[in-house]
């Protein structure tokens, strides 16, 4: 009798009591006989394969509109109706995807519902992805983009430039926690009033050989997000390992005098995840820094979890004033 076929994402025995039952159930059905694509040579059509099933459906809006930037584009989402008088607040998001994978398409759901939920135009850009455009693309691209809402919003977008915040998932929340930084260095600074780091990269140093952050360890054969997996990631985007102890790629290596100006910051960590230690300790030294940080453990929870916002509508909204 044959031996039963191991399906490749199957959840590993020492993680399976860890996980909810409901993400169990799920992750058996949707996502354990997908193909992982670090077990892949490497092709840029992986990016037209489905990675993360059960997102949310893009809801109404008043407007969804694509603009040309240097290098990428940037999709803007209005909410319905009039703008406040001095002008809509403004929401720049970054998609997750290791720097490699995910698109302008790939967070329309999750930006339909801040754009509804906070009553904020949301925009998010295209940025040039790995490993056809390594580290610093995408941190150029993202900081085009912000500067381009804060320069061009108000006449453009009808956005009120100082109700700005910022935010991003996973590669995305790495590149948020860059922005934040970015912006208080201009002169004169371009004025945040909050980032939201989900399930962010701080520290593109850390691996699971380590014990600066347990959860590497804990976590190296969690469902998803593996080690291996991150790894492929990394070596994609930052291939040259002397760059990936710059702030502008690892932010748990700012100074303390530039980490001072980042924003009132929220982080997000799911506590399955080989990420949720260094997001932790990121919140840590902003703490120690002044700037006021709040954050949420998500328990039993794997690293995509935002991307299943269709199961499991989690997602936070701030007021941003």
């Amino acid at each position: 009798m044959a031996a039963p076929q191991t399906k490749p994402q199957a959840i590993d025995p020492d993680i399976l009591p860890r996980l909810d039952l409901e993400y169990v159930a799920f992750h058996n059905e949707h996502v354990a006989h997908l193909v992982p694509p670090h077990s892949l040579p490497w092709d840029p059509a992986i990016r037209n394969r489905d990675t993360v099933p059960g997102s949310a459906e893009v809801l109404p809006v008043g407007s969804v509109q694509d603009y040309d930037l240097s290098h990428c584009k940037v999709r803007v989402f209005t909410p319905e109706g009039s703008p406040p008088p001095g002008g809509w607040p403004a929401y720049v998001w970054y998609h997750g995807g290791g720097w490699t994978l995910g698109n302008i398409s790939s967070e329309n759901a999750f930006c339909s519902r801040i754009c509804k939920g906070a009553r904020c135009v949301v925009a998010s850009p295209d940025y040039r992805l790995a490993p056809e455009h390594p580290y610093p693309a995408a941190v150029e691209d993202s900081f085009e983009t912000l500067q381009w809402v804060f320069e061009k919003g108000k006449s453009l977008l009808g956005v009120d430039p100082t109700r700005l915040a910022i935010g991003g998932s996973s590669a995305g929340g790495n590149l948020a926690a860059i922005l934040s930084m970015k912006a208080a260095e201009l002169n004169p600074p371009i004025p945040l009033k909050l980032a939201q780091l989900i399930v962010p990269v701080t520290d593109n140093t850390a691996l699971h050989t380590d014990d600066r952050y347990p959860s590497w360890k804990e976590n190296a054969n969690t469902v998803w997000l593996n080690t291996k997996r991150m790894l492929w990631f990394r070596n994609f985007y930052v291939p040259k390992e002397e760059e990936r102890t710059k702030w502008d790629n690892s932010p748990i290596f700012a100074p303390d005098e530039l980490l001072a100006k980042s924003p009132k910051t929220w982080i997000a960590v799911m506590e399955l995840d080989i990420l949720r230690d260094e997001g932790l300790v990121y919140g840590e030294r902003l703490k120690k820094v002044g700037v006021p940080v709040s954050h949420k453990l998500y328990a039993k929870a794997p690293h995509q979890i935002l991307a299943m916002d269709g199961m499991t509508l989690s997602c936070c909204y701030y007021t941003i004033d």
